[in-house]
């Protein structure tokens, strides 16, 4: 990977009566940064981060956020015009090449991820291990980290043809995967995947269609699952893609990180956030419970939270949500719900958040999970498979960053430092004696 980094003078720092000189570089978008890679051997001291949230990790080309701004770009182009004006399996090949594919380019991503898309016959017999009422994210940390035990042709991270085929494999294979771990859980045959049809409009079918009849996909909420798949493939350094990346520095396998990735994706402070906004709307219950629900997230007090409003990130308006927004009113309007209660209290949460001052005012706008998690339900998914969605569709992003990781000339092991505040060094005391 070719470095995008360009200098921009040096910071001075006074420690000790020492001077240490650090060199500043400057990026495409976003704030400067400060190298701190030879402080330590400089200073002798190590810096104190946690949560990383001052401190870069790396030099990525693939995608940039600006929260305050509500910006989100992939590979340089915003986020809402390639969910608006293209499909995964473009947006995909964008983020894992660097460009977007002429006709020639596209058709030839398309069929290799098609024609990956099934699973060995022997693979199924892992799901007969879990139990029937097992979390689906339970089954795909499992499943995906087995898939290693099948692949061994494409394990070498070193040889790039290996990686090559090691990503499209698991770009294929993880929406069989996800939807075999969805009819394991729900008691229903599993559905081989037809090549015919586009990507989600197969993920749809091998999540709903029975043996007993013919499944028809419908093209409506297709195009939604297509966007809330574009919208979720990639989010900078978040903890899931840092996650592989710190697993992958190790020179662990592909199939490992991504599983290691779907671990930490599991988190509900993570992943699981538009499963903990339908949650929250079903705690709400009914449309008069509103204005009590929305006294308490105004009290401070008050332990209660809104679930799927604002964003830890985006201190404006998450730009998926927009997209995410229109989506789910037409997935709504398609299956024409009208009388689901929870949906009624989406609707009106969504109205009030919208028009009251306070949340205007804090900013605590509807977020991509508050839509998403009401589409979802909307198309028939039970919460349990939010998360598994998510996993399903940040696994491009995850490969794109695992990719650049090991391209990167400056790429080492990760071991962060700490700062030790245990006992103190002590001499060991016979058991006799304590």
């Amino acid at each position: 990977m070719d470095s995008n980094l360009t200098p921009n003078g040096d910071v001075i720092f006074k420690i000790n009566d020492k001077e240490l000189t650090l060199p500043v570089y400057s990026g495409t978008h976003g704030p400067d940064v400060v190298d701190i890679s030879k402080f330590y051997k400089d200073s002798g001291m190590f810096t104190l981060d946690p949560g990383f949230t001052s401190t870069a990790s790396c030099e990525s080309h693939i995608t940039f956020i600006d929260g305050d701004e509500g910006t989100l770009l992939y590979r340089g182009y915003p986020i809402d015009e390639l969910a608006e004006n293209s499909d995964f399996i473009e947006v995909a090949y964008l983020l894992l090449s660097g460009e977007l594919p002429d006709e020639g380019q596209y058709a030839g991503f398309k069929d290799d991820i098609t024609y990956h898309t099934m699973v060995h016959e022997h693979f199924k017999q892992f799901y007969d291990g879990f139990r029937r009422d097992a979390h689906p994210m339970a089954i795909m940390c499992g499943v995906v980290g087995a898939l290693s035990a099948f692949y061994h042709d494409s394990t070498d991270i070193h040889d790039p043809e290996q990686r090559k085929i090691a990503s499209h494999r698991m770009i294929a294979k993880m929406p069989t995967i996800a939807a075999m771990a969805h009819k394991y859980c729900v008691g229903q045959p599993f559905v081989t995947p037809r090549n015919e049809l586009s990507y989600t409009e197969n993920f749809l079918r091998m999540c709903f269609s029975v043996p007993a009849e013919d499944y028809e996909v419908n093209k409506t909420l297709a195009s939604a699952l297509d966007k809330i798949f574009i919208l979720h493939m990639d989010h900078e350094q978040n903890a899931s893609t840092s996650t592989v990346r710190l697993a992958g520095s190790s020179g662990a396998n592909p199939f490992a990180c991504i599983a290691a990735g779907i671990a930490c994706l599991w988190g509900p402070a993570h992943g699981g956030a538009n499963e903990a906004a339908l949650k929250m709307l079903q705690e709400i219950g009914t449309k008069d419970r509103i204005p009590e629900y929305i006294e308490k997230a105004k009290d401070k007090s008050d332990p209660f939270r809104l679930m799927g409003f604002g964003h830890r990130v985006y201190k404006n308006y998450d730009p998926r949500a927009k997209v995410m927004q229109k989506a789910c009113h037409e997935v709504l309007d398609a299956l024409d719900i009208k009388d689901d209660p929870l949906l009624e209290v989406a609707m009106e949460l969504e109205r009030i958040a919208l028009e009251d001052e306070y949340f205007i005012e804090k900013k605590l706008y509807p977020n991509i999970d508050f839509y998403s998690g009401i589409t979802l339900k909307a198309m028939g998914f039970p919460t349990s498979m939010f998360t598994v969605l998510f996993a399903v569709a940040r696994t491009v992003g995850w490969i794109a960053q695992w990719q650049e990781m090991l391209e990167d000339p400056n790429q080492r092991i990760g071991r962060p430092r700490q700062i030790y505040t245990g006992a103190a060094k002590r001499s060991f005391v016979a058991r006799d004696d304590r």
